[in-house]
This record gives structure tokens, sequence and C-alpha cells, in this order.
């Protein structure tokens, strides 16, 4: 397999910037008393290599609801040169329900087409949590808040894109994801998703596998994560440890920049 990130690559270069927004992250959630950890491809990142996934181009953190909007309220504030917290509050522009602590310089154009109209596109992390609900529920708010938001993208002028984006919110956040929250207390194995709305339905998470949280290193430095890491990553991708081929390496990755440096494309 080829080498993606070695030494002076501008892969390398960012997956070590991410990693200081990762350590700023986590010293603001000490002091405010914050339970958090990796997830997704930074879990199996530290599982699998101690560090970065040699292609990975983001970072992902979750925690439980209470302890995101308590920290939704500390970032929204934060008065930082460095650092800047994409939300729905901060920027009309960022759509997805979950939120983004970023550089505010170096920006990277990604293959998302509405990063062209955020205020920052820094490197950084996901900032994820999860809600109790059932499968049906989560894929039901996806379809409803993607395939109305989506298209928003598409307009031009900022001021009516930002009202279209409004309306949208409104109709979903005060009329149809409510009602899927409802329809996912239908859940007797009493499982976790990531925050409806944000597309990530087929996952499943369970509080007998975070719950109490460990330490494991990454990048040489120790992080919070689940207490069960095989059964959590076992429920998000199955055969974890098994390598991915490079078509799927290649979908994966969200950074033109990072695409063309490794595939020439």
């Amino acid at each position: 397999m080829r080498e993606y990130n070695p030494e002076g690559s501008a892969l390398r270069r960012d997956q070590k910037e991410m990693l200081k927004v990762l350590v700023a992250f986590a010293e603001i959630c000490a002091k405010h008393d914050i339970k958090w950890w990796l997830c997704s491809g930074t879990l199996l990142g530290a599982a699998r290599h101690k560090g970065f996934i040699p292609w990975d181009d983001d970072m992902d953190v979750t925690m439980y609801e209470e302890d995101y909007r308590k920290l939704e309220k500390v970032l929204v504030e934060l008065d930082s040169e460095d650092y800047f917290y994409q939300c729905l509050k901060t920027d009309p522009d960022h759509v997805n329900v979950f939120g983004k602590f970023r550089k505010k310089s170096d920006p990277v154009a990604s293959t998302d087409p509405r990063s062209q109209y955020f205020k920052y596109q820094g490197v950084g992390l996901d900032v994820f949590y999860i809600e109790k609900s059932n499968r049906f529920a989560s894929h039901m708010a996806k379809f409803f808040y993607l395939n109305m938001i989506n298209p928003t993208q598409h307009i031009k002028k900022a001021s009516v894109r930002h009202f279209a984006n409004k309306v949208v919110q409104f109709i979903n956040f005060n009329l149809l994801i409510p009602f899927c929250r409802l329809v996912g207390k239908i859940n007797p194995k009493d499982q976790y998703r990531i925050s409806l709305g944000a597309g990530f339905y087929k996952s499943c998470f369970y509080e007998k596998d975070i719950f109490p949280l460990s330490k494991m290193e990454f990048e040489g430095i120790e992080f919070p994560v689940p207490a069960n890491v095989d059964s959590y990553l076992t429920n998000i991708y199955g055969d974890w440890r098994k390598l991915p081929s490079e078509e799927k390496i290649r979908k994966s990755m969200h950074y033109p920049l990072y695409i063309k440096e490794i595939f020439g494309e």
C-alpha cells in the first residue's frame, strides 16, 4: 500500500495542525468539566494506528447532548485569535446540526460545495453529540432535513440563501425533527445515534460500551475513548482492523489538495 502522509507532505503538515486543534479543544472541555471522547475515524486511527489513519483528513469527537449544549455556549462565546466554532449560531452557511471547531487561518478548500461560503475554512474537528433513537427515526430525519437543505447551496445570492436556510431549519427543527424524536423513543434496545438530522443513521451506540471512559494514545498524547473500543468500532465499521481498498480511501477524503497530492487527480 502506498505511503499517504509522509513527513513533508501537505496532509501530514495539516494532520499536525489538527492535533493542535484537538489539544486546544481538550483543554477547553477539561476547564468546563465536559465529557467527550474520540469517535469515528479518529478513534479508529487511535486503535489501529496509534494516531491518524494515514489518509485521514479530518477529526471527530462526540459527547452526550447535555455536554454538547454546555460546550456550545462556551465555544460560541469564545474570543480566540486562533480558533472559531462553526455552527448554526455562528455561520449562516454552516447548516450541519453538528459543530466544527477549526483554525481561523490557513484555509483548505473542501469537496463540500457549501464550504466556499464559510467564514473560515481552516482545518479542525467535527463535534458531534449522540441521542437515543432508533434507526428508522434517524433515517427519516436525514431524509427530511438533508433533502430540504441541500438545494439551498445552489443559491448564489447570500441574503436569499440565508433566508432559505432559515426557512428549512424552522420547518425541520420545530416540526419534522421533533416528530422524528417521538418516533425514536420506540427504542427497546436503548440505542444511541448521532444527532437527528446529521445524516449518520446507520451506526448505533450503547451506553455500556461508552462508560466509564478510558484513555488511549493518539499521536503520542492520551485522549478520552469509550470503555469498549472494539465493540464501539465494530458497531460503526464491522471488521475495523481490515484496511480499505484505495477506491474507498479516495472516496473517504474531503479535501482536493490531499487527493491530488496522493492520487495525482
